[in-house]
């Protein structure tokens, strides 16, 4: 994706050059850190399109950068990990990371995850139905064109995933669909393996929206099937 600008955050000076080299030849622009003060900094910036950062850093880790940026920042992060167990992984998405990947890694996969987001990102973002209404379901209102959600007209601080779960269930009322196809939709990429992502997001949309999350009333689930979102 030409024209793109991605902010790569990782100490290990070979893996950062591996990833610089592959991500410029498909024509993005890369700017390395090797430290979580550095990263925080530059990922507060709002200046990247993306952001690609490794989970144990010198300092701050991937996890308080998430963190501490996803209140102002809505760039998509790609959190890059040597850990396997998944509740590390779950642990990143849920403080705002929108993908991972494992080292080690093939660089054509990593370039394919970059491009997924990136576009992802674009296609939920700039719809053009989007920008002129408000999709409005019982107590909840979500105006895409700023970006924003009420529950009982109170504003809700949803992740960037989060959101875009939301947007894309909301947008298909009564419609069913598999964790498969969630992820396939929102995520922008092959799902196997990796449902359980979906889960913990619509969990925490559910503790955020609904006003009993136990006895939810738009996020449903249709037992050994998936989701649907009613109005």
């Amino acid at each position: 994706m030409p024209g793109k600008k991605i902010l790569i955050v990782e100490d290990d000076t070979s893996i950062a050059e591996i990833e610089r080299d592959f991500l410029e030849i498909n024509g993005m622009e890369c700017v390395l850190v090797s430290n979580g003060t550095d990263g925080l900094r530059e990922a507060s910036s709002g200046r990247y399109d993306l952001i690609l950062l490794d989970l144990m850093l010198p300092g701050l880790d991937g996890y308080e950068i998430t963190k501490r940026i996803r209140g102002s920042v809505d760039t998509p992060i790609l959190m890059v990990t040597a850990k396997t167990d998944d509740a590390d992984k779950i642990r990143g998405l849920g403080l705002g990371a929108d993908d991972y990947i494992s080292k080690p890694f093939s660089p054509t996969e990593l370039v394919a995850r970059v491009k997924a987001n990136l576009a992802q990102y674009e296609r939920l973002t700039g719809r053009p139905a989007a920008q002129d209404g408000e999709i409005t379901a019982g107590n909840i209102r979500i105006n895409h064109r700023a970006r924003r959600v009420y529950a009982d007209e109170r504003e809700i601080d949803l992740k960037n995933r989060e959101y875009e779960l939301l947007y894309f269930l909301a947008s298909n009322p009564d419609a069913v669909f598999s964790k498969e196809t969630l992820y396939d939709r929102v995520w922008g990429m092959d799902a196997a393996g990796d449902t359980a992502t979906v889960a913990v997001h619509i969990n925490r949309l559910r503790e955020k929206i609904e006003r009993d999350p136990s006895d939810p009333a738009h996020i449903e689930t249709v037992w050994g099937v998936g989701y649907r979102f009613k109005k």
